[in-house]
């Protein structure tokens, strides 16, 4: 069986997908699948920072669409990509796009039929509501010029959460969803950070740390968190915003947190490298992700991974946080922010420690990225008509 991963781009601006679709690639190679990725290349000085392992995938690179280029050329070197990737037994190659609303979407869209190959498309929380209303009016004309038919052609939708799977559905989405959460990649246990570059100081100084790492978005709710400080100006914390800044978002967070008179409380401390959020995690005493939406949320598993407990919204997947008492599962807003804060600076550390250890365990248990690969290998050979429709399977 062949595997084509398609994704429009590997860099951070990308969010989570760039991360994780690499590490689906490699982790299907390793049960032995032909996976080959096929993404754009990096454009505006920005590099693509998360290939897969080229030992185990092929890595294939196209143009992106621009009004030098226009959609032709660079629908045809999808083309190119699936015709060449198709090559071998008939009717065992699978596509699985990621993502909605681009370029690289509706070309491998067309790729696919033109060559009829099964294609699997993953929206990425693309479809919630937060997501169709940002920058509505261009996607309610791109639904029906074009991404509501590839929609449509798609055999099998990939959503990672059962609220995803929801969203597909009220979108009129009928054909199979396959529910399979991502993986986290599992640090090795170590001892707390002190002494990074980000949060270094703020330990010297005897102040504990509540982290938020991950794009400087409007949908990531940052302004509620500094509202939510602002409110309560606990003392002996402090907080360490991480992250790539998209269209001047950081502006506005910082703009907030002036007003309210609590800039000695917040570092931002930018873009962090690949191997250094570990020691970010490792160094934080909280994490907290106040998004408006999540498909799924990977750096809420990669905090845990981390035995941090964490604090998020019912606007992602994680309301198992409850379950396994390693987290706070609110509504958004700045207001049930608050609240929760509160309760975890009221704990001491020893409480917050057992948090986070249970947290531990629960993504060793199950969020594995072998999990989640054999569970997509299972997808696909359904589709292919090799084996039987599997649970995951809606």
């Amino acid at each position: 069986m062949r595997v084509i991963l398609t994704i429009a781009g590997l860099s951070a601006e990308y969010g989570g997908p760039s991360e994780s679709v690499p590490a689906l690639a490699e982790s299907l190679a390793r049960l032995g699948v032909d996976v080959q990725l096929a993404t754009c290349r990096a454009t505006n000085g920005r590099t693509a920072l998360h290939f897969p392992q080229p030992a185990l995938v092929k890595t294939r690179l196209v143009s992106h669409a621009n009004r030098a280029t226009r959609w032709r050329p660079h629908t045809n070197e999808f083309v190119r990509v699936l015709r060449q990737s198709r090559d071998g037994p008939a009717g065992s190659a699978i596509v699985h796009d990621t993502g909605l609303w681009l370029a690289s979407n509706h070309a491998v869209a067309y790729a696919a039929r033109r060559f009829a190959l099964p294609r699997v498309v993953s929206p990425r929380g693309m479809l919630s509501g937060w997501a169709l209303d940002y920058k509505g009016w261009r996607k309610h004309v791109a639904w029906w010029l074009y991404q509501r038919r590839d929609l449509q052609c798609a055999q099998v939708l990939h959503a990672t959460s059962r609220q995803e799977a929801e969203e597909f559905r009220a979108a009129d989405l009928a054909q199979p969803v396959a529910v399979v959460p991502n993986g986290v990649r599992l640090p090795e246990k170590g001892p707390r950070t002190t002494d990074n570059r980000t949060t270094g100081l703020l330990k010297a100084q005897g102040r504990k740390v509540l982290i938020y790492f991950g794009r400087l978005h409007p949908i990531k709710g940052l302004p509620n968190l500094v509202r939510a400080w602002g409110e309560l100006r606990p003392q002996g914390w402090r907080v360490v915003v991480a992250g790539q800044d998209e269209n001047g978002h950081k502006a506005e967070v910082e703009s907030i947190v002036r007003q309210l008179g609590v800039e000695k409380d917040f570092e931002f401390a930018g873009p962090i490298e690949a191997n250094g959020r570990w020691d970010l995690y490792r160094s934080a005493d909280l994490f907290v992700l106040p998004s408006y939406s999540e498909n799924f949320g990977l750096v809420v598993g990669e905090a845990l991974a981390c035995s941090v407990p964490v604090i998020t919204t019912r606007a992602t997947p994680w309301d198992e946080l409850r379950t396994h008492r390693c987290g706070w599962w609110i509504e958004t807003g700045a207001q049930s922010l608050a609240t929760a804060l509160r309760e975890a600076m009221a704990l001491n550390d020893e409480q917050r420690h057992a948090m986070g250890q249970r947290g531990r365990q629960w993504i060793e248990t199950k969020y594995t990225w072998e999990a989640a690969a054999k569970k997509m290998m299972a997808v696909y050979e359904w589709m292919l008509e090799r084996g039987p429709k599997p649970e995951c399977v809606v």
